[in-house]
Order: structure tokens, then C-alpha cells, then sequence
């Protein structure tokens, strides 16, 4: 029996495991940082052999409560990846399987990877309708890179979407490859119509050095970059550096930053309400995409989500917060689960690519309902 996490994005550490029954791991912290939740691994082993896994020391990971009522994702393929039951007693997470063969991957969420990543990019810029341009590097030297969909026209809207600040929030990714694919059907009349009368900036992965290091939420030196939003710095968070650098050049008239929850079993969005210069305008544009996205996909709800934000307590330090203030815009945080949709549950899959790439199609639709009104 063996256990690797030596490969792209993977993370754990081995306390135990000579007895199937009995294997016992932890979850390493993401480097120069406090935050451990991300895990990633392979277990090599007899198939057809029951086993136990324990996840301990988990009252000490960054978000304990994403524990409860979480199933692990697992994969003999890496392309189909399923739910394994778990229980959490409040430290430890269990959950026996047995394996119908002798590897098997487990993970936190489906992983994303730089491979599929490089893929969609170089994918997308085949479109005349796309260029892909590299903005600056990371601190480990990989590609902070822009997608710029459409013509740039004077009166076209410009919209800006990105994902993944937080790298161990893979669904994000999922979700932008569903809405760049759809965006870049020509016969799609949603994304033909959206494309009249808009420009999208999207930045599919902006922490590329987490996402391989295995991070759940901070860049190679153990930065939040969504906490770096006001002061960015080439040395400390490039990759904010250089997208809002980009930003404040072109102009921007709609923000989505795309993430994942870890305790919410829920889409939901979370708005500018507390920047100082929130205004009704800002806030009837809000109602309307939140009422799109309502009737577009009933994997959205506006019921639960995180608490709204009193006047002019907003945190200017958050990317959403800070470009909704910025450039007095609708900038929303879209949030997905790493559990399931407590309203549309799959007891076999959870929430999944499949659904965060639906998702991100559907989210097309809700904005092109909004872009008149910008």
C-alpha cells in the first residue's frame, strides 16, 4: 500500500498507513501560510479490499465547518470523479470504501490543472473572435494570462470576469470553461448578441503558482490575493499587480470574481452593498442579475449566502469590493460549493465540473440580461 501526493496540486501527509483499515493522514498548510484544506492524493493498494481513511486534525484547518456533510471526491480515471461518503466527528473525517481497482485519486474538488488550463487558453485564442495575451509572471514564473473576447467598439461594454484567486477553488475554473466555451459558439445567439454590445476580459486562473503548489487559497509566498486588492506589489501578488493594472486601463462597467465555498451548500452571490459609494442604481442592477440567473438556472438561490455587509463596512481589500468602488460598477462575488446544491442534491457526484461548467454557460445569459442597463 502506498500513497503519493507527488504530481501537480497534490497535498497530504502520511501519519499512518501499513493497515487498510487504519490509515491515517493530515492535511499540509498551504506554504508561508496558516490556511490547510486542499488535499490531493493517490492510494495504491489491493482492489476489492475494504479500507478506512481518516482526514485528522481537522479543527485546525482553515474552515472546519466545510467538513460537515462534505462527501470526498475520488477518481480511478481522473476524468470521472465521484462522491465517497465521509463523516466528520468535529476533528477527524472518515470514510471506508472499497476500491474496484488498485489506484484510486482523491481530492477535495475535481481538480483543475495548468495542462487543461494551457488547453483552454490556446483552445480559445483559435476563435477570430479572441486574443490571448500574457499580462506579466508569477512569482514562480508561470503566465498571468487574459482572454479579450470581441472588438472593441466605442459604446460596447467592458466586462471583466475572473477566477481562482483562491487556486484550491477549482469549480471555479470549471465554471469560466463552460462560459468561454458558450461565449465562443458563433452559432450561440446568447453569446452573438452578448458580443454586440460588450467586450469580456477573462482571466480564467489568476493564482496559476497555487493551483500547482496544491494551495487551497494563497500564491506561492502565502498570500491571500483577496485580500491584495488596494496596494498590489510585483513582490508580493503579480498577479493582482498586473490585472488591475489592465484594469485601470481599459475601463471596466461589470466585475465577476468567481470562487467556491467551503461550508455553504449553495450557488449564491455576494454584492458591493457596503462600499461607500453603493447607490440605488447599483442596486437595482444587482436585483436584475440576481432575478436572471433565478430564471435561467434552478441551481441558483438567493435565500442563503453570506451576511450583507452594513453601509461603509465593506473590505476595500477584497477584489469585488474594491472595483465596485473603484469604477462605481455591479461587481459580484459568485460563489459555488464544494459539498452539493442542498437544492438540486446528487447523492453520486455533488456539486461537480459538470454542473460548475452548466453554470457558467447559464451565468452568460444572466449577464447579456444586464448589459443594456450598465
Amino acid at each position: 500500500m502506498k500513497i503519493f501526493s507527488n504530481f501537480e496540486s497534490g497535498n497530504i501527509h502520511v501519519i499512518q498507513a501499513t493497515n487498510p483499515m487504519d490509515i491515517q493522514l493530515s492535511i499540509p498548510k498551504d506554504n508561508q501560510s496558516e490556511f490547510a484544506q486542499w488535499f490531493h492524493f493517490r492510494l495504491e493498494t489491493e482492489a476489492q479490499t475494504q479500507h478506512q481513511i481518516k482526514l485528522c486534525d481537522l479543527a485546525n484547518s482553515a474552515y472546519p465547518e466545510g467538513w460537515a456533510s462534505y462527501d470526498v471526491v475520488a477518481s480511478y480515471d481522473r476524468e470521472e470523479w465521484f462522491r465517497i461518503p465521509a463523516e466528520f466527528d468535529g476533528d477527524t473525517l472518515t470514510f471506508n470504501f472499497i476500491p474496484e481497482f488498485g489506484s484510486i485519486y482523491f481530492s477535495y474538488f475535481a481538480p483543475y490543472s495548468y495542462s487543461r488550463h494551457l488547453d483552454l487558453l490556446h483552445r480559445a485564442q483559435t476563435s477570430h473572435l479572441c486574443q490571448l495575451e500574457t499580462l506579466g509572471q508569477t512569482i514562480d514564473g508561470n503566465d498571468i494570462s487574459l482572454l479579450t473576447v470581441g472588438t472593441h467598439e466605442e459604446g460596447k461594454k467592458r466586462i471583466w470576469i475572473t477566477a481562482r484567486q483562491h487556486p484550491g477553488e477549482t469549480m471555479a475554473e470549471w465554471f469560466m470553461e463552460g462560459l468561454i466555451e458558450r461565449l465562443l459558439d458563433e452559432s450561440d445567439t446568447v453569446a452573438r448578441s452578448l458580443l454586440d454590445k460588450a467586450v469580456l476580459y477573462l482571466v480564467p486562473n489568476i493564482n496559476p503558482d497555487g493551483s500547482i503548489r496544491g494551495h487551497l487559497r494563497c500564491n506561492a509566498i502565502g498570500v491571500n490575493l483577496n485580500r491584495e486588492w488596494q496596494t498590489p506589489s510585483v513582490e508580493r501578488s503579480p498577479e493582482v499587480f498586473y490585472v488591475r493594472e489592465r484594469m485601470l486601463a481599459t475601463g471596466l462597467d461589470m466585475f465577476l470574481d468567481i470562487h467556491g465555498d467551503e461550508a455553504l451548500p449553495y450557488n449564491f452571490v455576494a454584492g458591493s452593498e457596503g462600499v461607500p459609494s453603493y447607490n440605488e442604481h447599483i442596486a437595482e442592477l444587482e436585483a436584475l442579475f440576481k432575478q436572471a440567473l433565478l430564471t435561467i438556472t434552478p441551481e441558483f438561490q438567493d435565500e442563503h449566502g453570506y451576511e450583507k455587509n452594513a453601509p461603509g463596512t465593506a473590505n476595500l481589500l477584497i477584489g469585488s469590493k474594491w472595483v465596485a468602488e473603484q469604477f462605481k460598477v455591479l461587481s459580484y462575488t459568485i460563489e459555488m460549493p464544494f459539498k452539493d446544491n442542498n437544492n438540486a442534491p446528487d447523492e453520486l457526484y455533488g456539486w461537480s465540473p459538470e454542473r460548475s461548467f452548466s453554470f457558467g454557460e447559464d451565468t452568460l445569459a444572466a449577464v447579456l440580461n444586464v448589459v443594456d442597463k450598465l
